[in-house]
């Protein structure tokens, strides 16, 4: 009989899987649907000098921004990171090694990554410091870089609905990286909102199938902070 995929635990879920040195695709687009439990868990762990790809690097004291604080991370790869403060004052320091990329060309590496598509040409960049150093190419008349595809170690990600097969349903804007993040990674390690039989859902539901994952988590209560709140007076008020 096969090894159930859900357990009890964030920490749990990550005993046996992450390292020192590993590459980590990090789920969510902002602060939405990133895996906020096993972030956590993942920085108790200790684990250090983690190469991780992500939308963002979160913000201070939050998501990613916790792995900022205790220095386990030495390189991001990301196209936006503009609400950490802690990331620019490494950055600018030299501590930290920053990759940013064109956010339709990083969830592209993460999915070609998981396809089996080593590289491909993009016309984003062309003629700016994205393409400096790479291959370039014409077709048709118009000229497009080479990108090299991503792979890692290990997808942490943020459902909000698995079966226990890992079949995921996502909500809304967090499937924007999540299925990438899944896909690109050896081992996929999901955070949910909700569990339930392998059955319940229709397969037209499914967003990714359950053949991406290894690791299932509950998380029933997540916090899902506000990036940033901008409010309008109100006329009359």
């Amino acid at each position: 009989m096969s090894r159930s995929k859900v357990y009890s635990s964030a920490e749990e879920a990550l005993k046996g899987i992450v390292s020192d040195g590993q590459t980590l695709a990090i789920g969510g687009f902002g602060l939405c649907g990133i895996p906020e439990a096993l972030i956590e868990a993942l920085r108790d762990s200790g684990v250090k000098d983690l190469t991780c790809i992500s939308n963002n690097a979160g913000v201070d004291e939050f998501g990613l921004g916790l792995l900022l604080q205790t220095r386990q991370i030495k390189k991001m790869i990301s196209s936006y990171v503009g609400e950490n403060k802690e990331f620019e004052r490494q950055y600018l320091a030299g501590e930290l090694e920053v990759e940013l990329t064109p956010q339709g060309t990083l969830a592209e590496k993460l999915r070609s990554g998981g396809a089996g598509i080593p590289a491909f040409y993009t016309a984003t960049g062309v003629g700016t410091q994205v393409a400096e150093g790479k291959e370039t190419r014409d077709f048709d008349g118009r000229t497009y870089v080479l990108e090299h595809s991503l792979r890692a170690d290990v997808a942490l990600i943020k459902a909000q609905k698995a079966d226990k097969s890992g079949n995921l349903i996502f909500n809304k804007t967090a499937r924007n990286f999540n299925p990438d993040c899944a896909m690109a990674g050896k081992i996929t390690i999901v955070e949910v909102e909700e569990i339930v039989e392998t059955g319940t859902f229709d397969p037209d539901e499914v967003h990714l199938p359950g053949i991406f994952v290894q690791r299932i988590v509950l998380n029933s209560n997540p916090e899902k902070r506000i990036e940033k709140t901008t409010t309008k007076a109100v006329e009359g008020a």
